[in-house]
């Protein structure tokens, strides 16, 4: 199976970012990146995408959203040509600019119902392919000499031609503010809770209670008070806009919204009865940012300044915490 597009959501109100959101949109969010631009959020995402082989790529926005987005993914004006002419490596930049808008197209979510609505926006868009799907607001790194997040989920999917959703490990106390997935692990040779294992999901839940998850959702060989649970990248197969659109055609809504994991409790439950291509999970090697979170955004700035050029510099600055 090959994968060559990707859908990242970017419809949401960044209500935690607030009163910076106000003003711009979360998923334009500054970070410097590996490589000492300063760049929005959505643009290393981008970045990281077509590193890994990705060639289009599908941003879903609010209703009347795009115009922020397609002011930054745009060629230089002739007055922006004569600012950075002297400054090559900006120009550069802006010129890699212009050609990232070639590979970005929009969709709009006409009415805030959910994940899951949002991506169902982009159904006509993806039309018979599988896509990675990312969350807008996410940000990875890997150690050194380790694959994308990105590009290990493909490689598992063209392994197995089906779904794959990326999972991590996090404590149970965590357990009811994300879905959580039992699995069966594929890799003898590896541990069921380390990072590259793959598995066959076996259920799925979105926030589950801690009982429910201890009763229900322990994975084999997962140590004691930790639980697969997902990381915020999936692959999907078409077959996802077929649940999702049963969801919104039967007004199947949870908490008033069509969710995306309810999407995926469909996939799974034609996985497991035959009738469907095969889904599972990848422990995904990477550590994962949320920047619409304030303390997170700060431990963001961090990670990425730490693996950039400027990484000595931050080192040898320190903080008087004296009152």
């Amino acid at each position: 199976m090959t994968t060559r597009k990707a859908v990242i959501t970017a419809a949401g109100r960044g209500t935690r970012m607030f009163p910076a959101t106000r003003a711009i949109q979360k998923e334009l969010l500054p970070l410097v990146d590996r490589d000492g631009l300063c760049k929005p959020t959505i643009q290393i995402i981008v970045e990281e995408c077509l590193r890994a082989g990705i060639e289009e790529v599908c941003i879903v926005v609010e209703r009347g959203g795009q115009g922020p987005f397609r002011e930054h993914f745009r060629a230089f004006t002739e007055e922006e040509k004569k600012v950075f002419a002297k400054k090559p490596d900006l120009y550069a930049a802006g010129e890699q600019l212009a050609e990232l808008s070639e590979r970005v197209s929009y969709v709009e979510q006409p009415s805030p119902e959910g994940f899951g609505h949002a991506v169902y926006q982009a159904k006509a868009w993806a039309g018979d392919e599988p896509f990675v799907l990312l969350l807008g607001d996410h940000v990875y790194t890997t150690r050194e000499g380790v694959p994308s997040p990105v590009a290990q989920i493909v490689a598992v999917a063209n392994e197995t031609g089906g779904s794959v959703t990326g999972v991590r490990l996090d404590p149970e106390s965590d357990v009811s503010v994300t879905g959580v997935l039992k699995c069966e692990p594929r890799n003898g040779g590896l541990a069921a809770d380390a990072p590259g294992q793959s598995y066959n999901i076996l259920a799925l839940k979105e926030k589950p209670t801690p009982d429910e998850a201890r009763a229900t959702l322990r994975t084999a060989g997962v140590k004691e008070g930790f639980y697969l649970c997902h990381f915020g990248i999936h692959l999907f197969t078409p077959d996802i806009f077929d649940c999702l659109g049963h969801l919104i055609e039967n007004n199947i809504r949870v908490k008033n919204e069509f969710q995306l994991t309810s999407g995926q409790e469909l996939l799974l439950e034609r996985s497991l009865s035959g009738a469907g291509a095969p889904y599972g999970a990848v422990f995904l090697d990477a550590d994962r940012w949320d920047i619409g979170m304030p303390d997170v955004y700060l431990e963001s700035l961090t990670a990425y300044g730490l693996r950039g050029p400027f990484a000595a510099r931050m080192r040898s600055v320190t903080v008087d915490n004296t009152p």
